[in-house]
């Protein structure tokens, strides 16, 4: 008798999938945690002068 709740429950859930798919488009990232240099969000472009910066400073 309960399991009309497991389907509601599926349904939703798929619902709510497909529109948080449908929002992010191919900005998805499926690959899991990741580890090392890969791992980096900053452009190249915005952290070069911040290193720039940083080695001009130290001199």
């Amino acid at each position: 008798m309960s399991m009309w709740k497991i389907v509601v429950g599926f349904v939703v859930f798929a619902v709510i999938m497909l529109f948080v798919i449908m929002k992010a488009g191919d900005q998805v990232d499926m690959s899991g945690e990741k580890h090392g240099v890969e791992a980096t969000h900053v452009p190249e472009s915005a952290a070069a002068p911040a290193s720039g910066a940083s080695a001009s400073a130290a001199q």
